[in-house]
């Protein structure tokens, strides 16, 4: 373990040296989301940069440029070398370490050969309740993702995302109110941060009016037209609602998630699952009184 200055049982540890620089601004979203986890844990560790560099090998500046996310993307050798000395979980951060250079744009050689640089036998063990977590919510987390996304990879690999982060931060995750609220939250960000919007910021889910069981079942073209008319306009009034109510609508009538099981993934109690299903169903058929929510 990375030694930490005494303290008293329950303190946050004691930083010594400078803080840490900010993450530089062109840092693309899939670099950010294992960087900024690593900077977290870099934090709690009561380690200062010249620690890191004593216990990695490599130099401030390189190690300082890695922290801020600062020049080129950084290889996986330095990257491992901090993730070892911080403990971090190897596995899932690799994955988002492979993300983020596609991203990057490096080719699919570059990324085999800097992961073939690195030696390591790690086995590691990943926390049962992080497991059972996955097993029980991949299918309605995945559903949720193709609505805003409408594609099944995209869709699988925003779920992916969500467990590994999950997994590297599962310390916060278990300390939390509700750790599956805050599973389901960390869900709907990774998501939304990659759906596409419309100009008043909202999520656009105006693409899954060609999805409805009503449109495949329309045989008339005309007919067809209108209906995917209308279902987009009702889609996009579906996006403006309040977040818990859109969240609860998508699953609900879009995903086809039991009525019984929503609460559960969201992490709400079943209650005020219920009231926000009802205030959201009434704020839609106000706006399209003749139009069948269950379509």
């Amino acid at each position: 373990m990375p030694e930490v200055s005494e303290q008293p049982e329950g303190d946050p540890p004691h930083r010594r040296g400078r803080p840490q620089k900010p993450i530089c601004e062109t840092v693309g979203a899939a670099h950010r989301t294992w960087l900024e986890p690593v900077r977290d844990r870099f934090a709690a560790s009561g380690l200062t940069l010249d620690d890191l560099v004593a216990r990695s090998g490599y130099s401030k500046t390189r190690l300082s440029e890695l922290l801020r996310g600062e020049g080129y993307y950084p290889g996986w050798e330095i990257t491992y070398s901090v993730v070892r000395v911080l403990e971090i979980p190897i596995g899932p951060l690799l994955r988002l370490w492979k993300a983020a250079a596609v991203e990057a744009d490096k080719n699919t050689a570059w990324i085999k050969s800097r992961i073939r640089d690195v030696r390591t036998d790690v086995v590691e063990e990943q926390p049962i309740a992080h497991l059972g977590l996955t097993q029980a919510m991949w299918q309605p987390y995945t559903a949720y993702a193709q609505a805003f996304l409408q594609s099944e990879p995209r869709a699988r690999q925003a779920a992916r995302e969500t467990f590994d982060i999950l997994w590297l931060t599962w310390d916060r995750a278990t300390t939390s109110p509700d750790t599956p609220r805050h599973a389901w939250q960390l869900l709907r960000s990774t998501v939304l941060s990659r759906a596409p919007k419309r100009p008043g910021g909202h999520p656009d889910l105006r693409a899954a009016a060609f999805c409805t069981t009503a449109q495949a079942q329309t045989g008339d073209l005309v007919e067809r037209v209108a209906r995917i008319d209308i279902h987009a306009r009702f889609f996009d009034a579906i996006a403006r609602l309040p977040t818990d109510q859109m969240d609860i609508t998508v699953l609900r009538y879009l995903c086809g998630i039991d009525p019984d099981a929503v609460p559960g993934v969201v992490g709400l109690s079943p209650a005020i699952t219920h009231t926000l299903d009802h205030h959201a169903r009434g704020a839609l058929n106000e706006l399209f009184p003749d139009t069948d929510t269950q379509e």
